[in-house]
């Protein structure tokens, strides 16, 4: 999958603490009003806002009835798993040749009750691998929990406390109609500083960070730490409108949060199945770059171009191919490459679909029924064949050197210092040229030829074990 905010890894840090326990908290502020998840009450936005008392200005929102308003839905998560290593030098020294210890590690999160009958959310990696989870509330009491349903793919796990009852329950917003620059209000347990609250605003919507084929994450500047995972960010009119999930390490006041409306879809899955099930076009796709919109004669970069399709899947069974540039689902545009993962997704497996597509520049409209989709993602990797491959051979004005790749397709082995290739890199594995087959040098070569200088042409390449087209320009000279 083709990401559009390419940030290293090492920039990112997910929201995991093995912090000692919080702080105490006050047990007499008053509870939310509690409402059963999943019905109209808990999704029902209440339009009064928070009231500024007197003697303060206008328009300015209490910070402190709004914090005990929330506060009570907000828990604190400990997390215990049991490791097996192996000894130590010393211990290896005085004990058993090739023997093991057990080791108890310790994680903290945080986490927000959804429902008065004891149902928590938090992130699932929270308690990814636990074999023991507490809830601590803020009037002290304590709870073991369940996990009774995860999804990794949003980073979501749905618990039940054992033997809990009248709840307070958080109340769900719309991150949909949420806007930038509104207040917000961040509530969990940092470094294990249990019920800790920080304000700020949220600074920016629809955030893709590269974690996961969904990412559509709300950007805040409300202080967040390793701890504050899975701990709800509040409007304010205090409504959860998102689950405090990354931070950009190294960066002060950026903190991510996943969107409420996306818990909302799964939520019934999580807690009648335990998992989600999701369907899929089974299709490799990629964003539309302005070289790309330019070489498919498109009025701007939009939509999502199709780099490869699965043999017998519904995009393939719909007649979708590669080269098309998918500009709607079921009658919603698709402005970006990465809303359409999240779009198709939200359908379960069956749903029959309407996708429409841009194909050399006319519009088609093709239906196809969504298959299931793996939790585990599958690709293919082709295997080396056949013997030596002969040296790079040059392709004359586009500046690079190929190589015979095995199966099909020419490698590029090297580009020319100064030479314009566009999105090519070295290691790419050049099967088409505008539709024309480039099985070796000579092929590429006279594909070159037939362009004509000055225009862009797409390249349909193999990078890795993905396929995807490359914006590739053809020199004047």
């Amino acid at each position: 999958m083709v990401r559009h905010h390419h940030w290293s890894s090492a920039w990112l840090a997910l929201v995991v603490s093995i912090a000692p326990a919080g702080c105490r908290a006050k047990a007499d502020a008053p509870a939310t009003q509690a409402a059963s998840f999943g019905s109209p009450a808990a999704e029902r936005t209440d339009d009064r806002a928070l009231a500024a008392p007197q003697g303060t200005a206008a328009g300015l929102w209490d910070v402190s009835a709004l914090v005990d308003q929330v506060r009570p839905a907000v828990v604190s998560i400990t997390t215990k798993q049991e490791l097996s290593v192996p000894m130590s030098g010393l211990d290896f020294f005085f004990g058993v040749p090739g023997g093991r210890q057990r080791l108890e590690r310790i994680g903290m999160g945080s986490g927000f009750i959804i429902d008065p009958s004891g149902y928590v959310v938090t992130n699932e990696h929270v308690v990814h691998g636990a074999d023991a989870v507490r809830v601590k509330l803020v009037d002290e009491r304590e709870f073991d929990a369940k996990v009774v349903g995860r999804d990794a793919q949003l980073d979501l796990a749905l618990l039940r406390l054992n033997g809990a009852s009248n709840l307070p329950a958080a109340k769900f917003g719309s991150s949909a109609a949420l806007k930038v620059g509104e207040p917000a209000i961040a509530v969990g347990n940092p470094f294990g500083l249990g019920n800790t609250v920080t304000a700020g605003i949220v600074s920016a919507k629809e955030r893709a960070l590269g974690l996961g084929p969904y990412d559509d994450f709300i950007q805040t500047d409300a202080s967040i730490n390793p701890g504050n995972s899975g701990g709800p960010l509040f409007n304010g009119r205090g409504e959860v409108v998102g689950i405090n999930t990354a931070i950009r390490a190294g960066a002060s006041g950026i903190g991510f949060a996943i969107p409420i409306d996306m818990l909302k879809e799964v939520l019934p899955q999580l807690r009648e199945k335990g998992h989600v099930e999701r369907g899929k076009l089974g299709l490799v796709f990629q964003q539309v770059t302005p070289d790309l919109a330019k070489a498919l004669h498109l009025d701007a970069p939009r939509g999502a171009l199709v780099a490869d399709v699965e043999p017998g899947g519904p995009a393939d069974q719909a007649g979708i191919k590669p080269g098309d540039v998918i500009v709607a689902v079921g009658g919603v545009p698709i402005r970006r490459a990465d809303e359409l993962p999240r779009l198709v997704a939200s359908h379960p497996p069956g749903t029959k679909l309407d996708v429409t597509v841009l194909r050399e520049g006319k519009r088609m409209d093709l239906s196809t029924t969504l298959a299931p989709m793996k939790e585990s993602r599958e690709s293919e990797r082709e295997g080396a064949k056949g013997g030596a491959q002969p040296k790079g051979q040059p392709t004359g004005k586009l500046g690079i050197r190929v190589e015979n790749a095995p199966g099909q397709g020419v490698r590029v082995v090297d580009i020319a210092p100064g030479a314009n290739v566009g999105d090519l890199e070295e290691g790419d594995v050049i099967l088409s040229l505008d539709g024309k087959p480039t099985r070796n040098a000579d092929e590429l070569r006279a594909a070159v030829a037939q362009e004509k200088p000055g225009a862009v042409a797409i390249a349909r390449i193999r990078r890795g074990d993905m396929t995807r087209f490359a914006a590739v320009p053809i020199p004047e000279k």
